[in-house]
């Protein structure tokens, strides 16, 4: 009773006129960020903040909350209908989103992601809600052991995601990983691969700077090559009774959803994991288990279900360690962090006790922003269909134009313009040669947690390399990536046997 005495008082605070005005403004602000090719809820959180200051504390807190939550289902409109991810964390939408929208199905993609972002986030609210206090302890319990055999288990989920082609995906890996090492030594801070002696190297290879150049620039150069004509979107019909269609398909994949949304907000609650690592994880896991895991890449919804829920859920779970430990989890909860000390609120258990007001207006309002972000992006779905009618040549300006500006904007270092343009030019050439880029992607965010949770774990055992199946938890998720990497390789085996047997019978 304690419990929905607090959220009532938080909904006091939250569907105020003005705080349910800032969430309205702040969700359809989200969206259009989101959904900007380069852009997403790092950058439009960042650029608002300066701007929070002629509100209260509050407020503000929900405006920015709103942006995130907007910005998460903004990613997904240009995933599907250009196959540019809007934001890092809609990387793993584009998988099968845009290959619906080639099949004529942009409509159905679109409520599908609208859809699964709205459960996943109503889950990962509604847990946020129950067991902040012992989710809290889960999330401290993870020493670097955990959060090594964690990363290994998203390493090998995506072996599966290369198709049959398993040296490909393990190729992609290793070079993210090395990708990921460019900069300064965790533990010593010596220099590593400082390319041409070039200072921008030492602040290492950021991960927007690659998802823009690989998933942007060099889609656009692959698209103006294999296009002999400009290509048109496929509109995505909205009708009542597309919505009833689409609501139907989604109510089929209620298993697939309530995993993702689960999954997405314990892998949240991690310190520096985050929404995208969650909607990798998501996706290569649905693919593992999904009958039609065949059709995973060439336009299966369950593809679009997975990474949404789990990508939404994350966003509320990485705020869990933010107002409870101080800890934020993903960049964009560090901007949020940073925006509390400077209106003198001190992250941390102590915050639910002096300042519950707060606390539970900012939870209340997820539940707001969850909700008005679903029906806003209904709305404007026709509105996205038709900016993009464009012609082709138009767009593709301007979407380089967005790719460029998007990594310009966060380091505002030209180093970093030049990196877009090198990665999208050999992206360009992986996509000929049918290179999975999703390894590369997920190599690179997860490099760095794997490299310091690993070194962690050796220097505090002193080398011993037990360590990591001595705890129970740790040990668990590396035995399940012994699994998830050994099935692809007992499947090929498999088949190989059955077309040897094949073979060998008489021909009737």
């Amino acid at each position: 009773m304690e419990l929905l005495g607090h959220l009532a008082d938080g909904f006091a605070t939250s569907l105020s006129p003005m705080n349910l005005m800032i969430v309205i403004i702040g969700v359809t602000a989200g969206l259009f960020i989101g959904a900007m090719p380069g852009l997403g809820s790092v950058n439009g959180v960042a650029i608002v903040l300066p701007l929070t200051f002629i509100v209260p504390p509050s407020s503000a807190i929900i405006l920015l909350a709103a942006i995130y939550y907007g910005a998460m289902y903004g990613g997904a409109i240009s995933s599907i209908l250009l196959g540019i991810p809007g934001a890092s964390t809609a990387v793993a939408t584009t998988f099968d989103g845009r290959p619906m929208a080639q099949q004529g199905k942009a409509g159905l993609a679109l409520i599908a992601a609208a859809t699964a972002s709205f459960v996943g986030g109503t889950i990962s609210v509604i847990l946020f809600t129950l067991f902040a206090a012992p989710l809290a302890d889960v999330a401290l319990a993870f020493g670097p052991p955990e959060e090594f055999a964690l990363v290994l288990l998203a390493f090998t989920t995506f072996v599966g995601l290369g198709g049959d082609d398993v040296l490909k995906t393990i190729i992609m890996i290793c070079l993210g990983l090395v990708l990921s090492t460019v900069g300064l030594d965790l533990i010593s801070g010596q220099p590593r691969l400082i390319f041409f002696d070039q200072p921008g190297f030492y602040s290492g290879v950021s991960f927007l700077v690659l998802a823009i150049g690989i998933y942007g620039v060099g889609e656009i150069l692959y698209t103006i090559e294999t296009s002999k004509s400009a290509p048109s979107v496929t509109p995505a019909k909205l009708t009542f009774k597309e919505l009833k269609y689409g609501l139907k398909e989604m109510n089929k994949l209620w298993k697939t959803m309530s995993f993702g949304s689960i999954m997405g907000f314990f892998v949240g609650m991690l310190p520096a994991a985050g929404a995208t690592p969650a909607a990798l994880m998501a996706y290569g896991l649905a693919k593992l288990t999904s009958k039609t895991s065949s059709t995973f890449g060439k336009g299966n919804i369950e593809g679009v279900a997975a990474p949404e829920t789990a990508n939404n859920a994350a966003s509320t779970g990485s705020l869990l360690p933010m107002l409870t430990l101080g800890i934020p989890g993903s960049p964009t909860t560090a901007l949020l962090l940073g925006g509390m000390v400077m209106w003198g609120l001190v992250p941390g258990p102590m915050l639910f006790i002096e300042q519950p007001d707060f606390v539970w207006g900012l939870i209340s309002s997820l539940y707001t922003a969850n909700l008005a972000a679903v029906l806003v992006n209904l709305a404007l779905i026709p509105v996205f269909v038709w900016a993009l009618r464009m012609p082709f040549t138009v767009l593709c300006a301007i979407v380089l134009i967005l790719c460029l500006v998007g990594g310009y904007a966060p380091s505002q270092k030209l180093h970093d313009v030049w990196l877009i343009v090198g990665f999208g030019v050999i992206g360009y050439f992986l996509r000929k040669a049918d290179y999975p880029m999703a390894p590369l992607v997920l190599a690179l965010v997860l490099g760095p947690l794997m490299e310091r949770s690993f070194r962690q774990t050796l220097i505090s055992e002193q080398g011993n390399v037990l360590a990591f199946v001595e705890r129970p938890l740790s040990a668990t998720f590396i035995a399940l990536s012994a699994i998830f990497f050994l099935l692809p390789l007992l499947n090929m085996l498999r088949r190989r046997m059955r077309a040897k047997t094949t073979a060998g019978k008489p021909a009737e």
